[in-house]
């Protein structure tokens, strides 16, 4: 038998049966639909954390004290402003060095009051991360020396308590410690999870007094360059471990955050790829079913065939194509209604999805061979038949 005539028997076996067919591709379809969609999810959100990171800014390095590993417990800070300071010399450029403070406060404005984080800062900070204001001024080197009690909210904050009033000039109390309004941040949104529209930079100082504190929590440094990023770690690791002896020191660029949650997030979509691909197995299991079936049913056809010359092994294609056609078929619509699943929870949703290729040429792979591997029983078994006892059949 031909291949072409194969392919038209094939096709008008399924016809014959159009519900049967249908509720058999129908396991396939949400196969590949749900392989796509999870896919297309695991990806999205890859994606975007991969734009928050390098949204913080370009060649960051960050410097804290412990190690920087999953389930390690944090260390307690030892570094104070003259470690800042010996960390500026190793850079050769104080403008890229910025420091933070932080503590969760109550922050008021007359009746009016908001939990957020209050961070004590540098006036680098704005070109060492990419922080935008919106109206207003951001820190001085000036007010950071005099421990000035000026700050600069973030949008969500700026909101929360003076609503549609320009905070600028205004009076708001930090843990019962009144400051000044000089800036609000353009808004930001979420980073890693952090709502970055919703908290207060004061100058270190002024922090330091607020808290009873000298300590820093973190150094972050830009590296000129992304060549000399793990070597200007290296030697800021090595300045601050001769300061403190006692204490280890962990020096993280942006791409080891990046590899570390891209592996995290690869898992993830491994496993619900995975997941998804369980309901592929069981349409393929249908479709091995429904073959059966139909061998059975078509037992004398099959007699007919084999008197008139066909060969087993043109019964066999004839059989195997069908199931190939039901699964090529249902992953072809199931790929439709996954893009479109995905685009809709992208647009819709904050659900963030990305349509990748590969998925696409998976999903339809995986469902072309899942009729391949649930289609060989039933096509041999179909092609071994007796062709006498086949046409003697009921």
């Amino acid at each position: 038998m031909r291949f072409a005539e194969a392919w038209r028997v094939a096709l008008d076996a399924l016809r014959a049966n159009r519900m049967r067919s249908a509720l058999t591709m129908l396991g396939v379809i949400i196969g590949v639909a749900s392989v796509v969609v999870l896919v297309a999810i695991g990806t999205g959100a890859k994606r975007e954390v991969e734009r928050q990171v390098e949204g913080l800014g370009s060649n960051l390095l960050v410097v804290v004290p412990g190690r920087i590993d999953i389930g390690s417990a944090p260390a307690v800070s030892r570094l104070d402003l003259a470690d800042v300071d010996a960390v500026s010399r190793v850079v050769g450029d104080p403008s890229r060095v910025a420091v933070t403070v932080a503590s969760g406060e109550t922050v008021r404005a007359g009746r009016r009051s908001d939990f957020t984080t209050v961070q004590g800062v540098l006036e680098t900070t704005p070109a060492v991360f990419t922080r935008r204001l919106g109206r207003g001024s951001y820190l001085t080197a000036s007010d950071v020396d005099t421990s000035r009690r000026v700050a600069v909210l973030g949008a969500a904050v700026a909101g929360a308590l003076f609503g549609d009033r320009d905070p600028i000039g205004q009076q708001v109390s930090i843990a019962g410690v009144r400051f000044r309004v000089i800036g609000v941040f353009a808004p930001l949104g979420q980073s890693l999870g952090v709502d970055r529209d919703d908290e207060v930079h004061i100058p270190v100082t002024a922090a330091h007094r607020l808290y009873g504190t000298q300590r820093i929590d973190g150094i972050a440094v830009k590296a000129p360059d992304r060549e000399r990023i793990d070597d200007l770690g290296a030697r800021i690791v090595a300045e601050l471990t001769r300061r403190h002896p006692d204490t280890e020191f962990s020096a993280v660029t942006q791409q080891q955050i990046l590899g570390v949650l891209g592996d995290i997030l690869g898992v993830l979509t491994g496993v619900l790829a995975a997941i998804a691909g369980i309901s592929l197995l069981v349409g393929g299991v249908g479709v091995s079913n429904i073959m059966l079936v139909s061998v059975r049913e078509r037992t004398r056809e099959i007699g007919l065939r084999k008197a008139v010359g066909a060969r087993p092994r043109d019964i066999g294609l004839q059989f195997l194509l069908e199931a190939v056609l039901l699964t090529s078929i249902g992953g072809v619509t199931g790929m439709a209604l996954g893009v479109g699943a995905a685009l809709t929870a992208d647009a819709l949703s904050p659900v963030p999805a990305a349509i990748t290729w590969w998925s696409l040429a998976l999903a339809f792979g995986v469902s072309a061979a899942v009729g391949i591997v649930f289609g060989v029983v039933p096509a041999q078994r179909a092609g071994r038949l007796d062709p006498v006892v086949a046409l003697r059949a009921e």
